[in-house]
């Protein structure tokens, strides 16, 4: 038996294995976004309400749309029901589900989703959607998807989905026990994301605070005549970007690795993925060289903080900025300064284009901030003062982030072993 129905061997012995046609409707709609006088209004369910929620209600927001009569007797959705996502751009994200919980007259499923109504006599929709949770059984979905770029799940791939189906109070009681234990482990996860906020904001004002103060707090100020920087130490400088770097544009050395500029990284060396096929430019030669210790940003996101450091000789986007400081400026010292909220706003100041998704920083913004900048010495002593303190936080990130990580894996091996019987539900004995 395969790794993939091995689960059917395992059932207790009062359970059964049946394809999910056999318990219950299934339909795949076709209710789009475009909105038609023609047509009535609805509220649409659509793909994100059911990727990022895992119980959809009416107290959620839902787009406005309309459909007609046919589409929406057929497509209406019902408390008890299960959604799941039907296309994605990524095979594993497909077969999501989510469970109603209330319904309405103008509530509909959107296109890209498939709906399913268990027959209420053989299938509880609570234990149907822990069932379509548990990745042991939601492979058989993904496995049948069709695409290359963008995966979709075939509609009779749905109906012969195999599903374990103990007797039905049997399955409500698992559905009870696994709302309880995942309720608790969710909020174990939400008070560990709350530390990691917390860490990260602490982060960023130490950071902010040495670039701009300094690390001296009884230092005296003076007014830097800049609105963003406000006062600093008296015996910094503030000077425009222009007078401290000097733009880079060398092409035509295309075996250089390529980097990746990103708000949330910095400057990285960009890593391919070994299971996915990702297009790349067909000639290098056109991509700019930025040198070790340069600047790098994108110009449609350096207002949100896309900038950094290249740690080595590397190709960035002919579309970025490469900026070589001219000695008076360490880049590790600039690195932290363009990457603190306030710098990103006066980037955005200096941006050009109608709306905010639309800015570009261009060289002539750029070069026309003024910045702060300390001697020299201290440069280096706030360089390390942050790398120092960011580095104790950042150890501290990654054991929460394991410690989710393990409560993630937890909950995922519960829901797996509640649906496929391999744990006593003491509520169901």
């Amino acid at each position: 038996m395969s790794g993939v129905d091995a689960w059917q061997s395992e059932i207790p012995p009062d359970w059964t294995v049946r394809p999910l046609r056999s318990v219950a409707d299934y339909a795949v709609s076709n209710v789009d976004k475009i909105l038609t006088d023609e047509e009535l209004p609805v509220r649409l369910c659509n793909y994100t309400d059911v990727y990022n929620n895992e119980k959809i209600h009416l107290g959620m927001e839902f787009m406005a749309g309309t459909a007609t009569k046919a589409e929406i007797s057929k497509f209406r959705l019902l408390a008890d029901d299960v959604v799941i996502t039907k296309d994605s751009e990524a095979w594993d994200d497909i077969g999501i589900p989510a469970h109603v919980t209330e319904t309405a007259d103008d509530f509909v499923c959107g296109y890209h989703l498939a709906m399913i109504r268990p027959n209420p006599e053989k299938l509880d929709g609570a234990f149907l959607f822990r069932c379509l949770q548990s990745k042991t059984l939601r492979i058989q979905l993904e496995l049948s998807a069709n695409g290359i770029t963008r995966f979709g799940i075939p509609k009779n791939a749905i109906g012969s989905l195999a599903l374990p189906v103990p007797p039905k109070p049997i399955q409500q009681a698992i559905a009870r026990m696994l709302d309880r234990e995942t309720a608790e482990i969710d909020a174990l996860i939400a008070g560990k994301q709350k530390l990691l906020d917390l860490m990260a904001e602490k982060r960023r004002a130490i950071v902010a605070e040495a670039v701009m103060r300094g690390l001296d707090p009884s230092a005296p100020l003076r007014p830097s005549g800049t609105d963003w920087l406000g006062d600093i130490p008296a015996h910094w400088g503030a000077r425009r970007v222009a007078t401290l770097f000097c733009q880079r544009d060398e092409r035509n050395e295309p075996d250089l690795p390529l980097l990746e500029v990103s708000i949330s990284a910095g400057v990285i060396v960009r890593e391919f993925s070994s299971d996915k096929i990702e297009g790349t430019a067909a000639d290098f030669n056109t991509y700019k060289v930025a040198r070790r210790g340069d600047i790098a940003f994108n110009k449609m996101r350096m207002w949100q903080g896309a900038v950094g450091v290249a740690p080595v000789d590397g190709l960035v986007s002919p579309d970025y900025t490469v900026a070589t400081a001219k000695g008076e400026l360490l880049p590790d010292f600039a690195g932290q300064l363009f990457r603190t909220k306030s710098f990103s706003a006066e980037c955005g100041r200096f941006s050009q284009g109608i709306t905010w998704d639309r800015l570009r920083l261009y060289w002539d913004g750029f070069r026309d901030i003024f910045i702060p900048l300390p001697p020299s010495d201290e440069q280096r002593q706030i360089v390390e003062h942050i790398s120092a303190e960011t580095t104790k936080i950042d150890r501290l990130c990654v054991a929460t982030e394991n410690s989710i990580a393990l409560l993630k894996e937890r909950r995922a091996a519960l829901i797996v072993a509640a649906v496929t019987g391999q744990i006593e539900i003491p509520e169901a004995a």
